[in-house]
């Protein structure tokens, strides 16, 4: 079975160009067409976003079934998080607190989704949905904290995960923890290489691999690439990530 999965760091639908355009983020999924979106800095609420609840709307016009919305940060009026968006159902989701002290607000969506195609089989898929702090230490610290959450502890290590989102990781430091001690296998680099290959910051000019897909059992890559399309080099600050895997018994 054939699988698609997209991380997104969607800045609030806001571009560089500092408008407000959910119809250019929304062009970028629907062009891609992923089965699950994995969305970071998406507002509820906002009015720097219309006061829209930007994870329902892309879900009512890209036709998504199923969404899970996780609300990390307080506005003054209203509030953005992660979203995950899903053609499968979500039959379990919790946001995992990730916050260190008194730094902003950040937070690890959890979503447990039935994938299922007739003829092809059902599977469970773990989905974690992260955007992590702008200090090593703090994103080392939360990286902790996931580990430890009863969600991750839980986890059959031979099941079908899924760990993506943006990492704000600029030098790699996580990417040790979860290639060398967590046995996941990276979309975003070639085995043994630390370089990353997707390059996803800032997205007019991307130097930083900072969003990632990490996986782990059952899922054979087979493609992974960022958007090519014009229009994401200014929809948001941050490239999408699609990767296509081979979810397999």
């Amino acid at each position: 079975m054939r699988l698609r999965v997209m991380t997104y760091n969607i800045h609030r639908a806001i571009g560089l160009d500092r408008r407000f355009r959910l119809d250019r983020v929304g062009e970028i999924i629907a062009t891609h067409n992923p089965d699950v979106a994995l969305l970071q800095e998406v507002d509820a609420g906002a009015p720097r976003s219309r006061s829209l609840d930007l994870a329902a709307e892309l879900a009512e016009r890209l036709d998504y079934p199923h969404k899970a919305v996780g609300h990390n940060v307080a506005l003054r009026k209203g509030r953005y998080g992660n979203a995950t968006l899903s053609r499968y159902p979500i039959v379990r989701e919790r946001n995992i607190d990730l916050t260190i002290d008194t730094r902003k607000r950040r937070g690890c969506q959890h979503t447990s989704i039935d994938v299922h195609r007739p003829g092809s089989g059902a599977y469970r898929l773990e989905v974690f949905n992260l955007h992590l702090g702008l200090s090593a230490q703090e994103r080392a610290r939360q990286t902790g904290e996931l580990v430890r959450s009863a969600e991750f502890r839980e986890l059959d290590e031979h099941a079908p995960c899924i760990v993506g989102g943006d990492f704000n990781d600029w030098r790699l430091l996580l990417h040790p923890i979860f290639m060398e001690i967590l046995r996941f296998r990276s979309v975003t680099h070639n085995p043994d290489e630390y370089a990353t290959k997707l390059p996803t910051f800032p997205s007019f000019s991307p130097r930083g691999g900072l969003d990632r897909i990490y996986h782990r059992g059952p899922l054979r890559l087979l493609e992974a690439r960022t958007c090519s399309l014009t229009a994401s080099r200014v929809a948001s600050d941050h490239l999408p990530v699609i990767a296509d895997f081979e979810l397999h018994s």
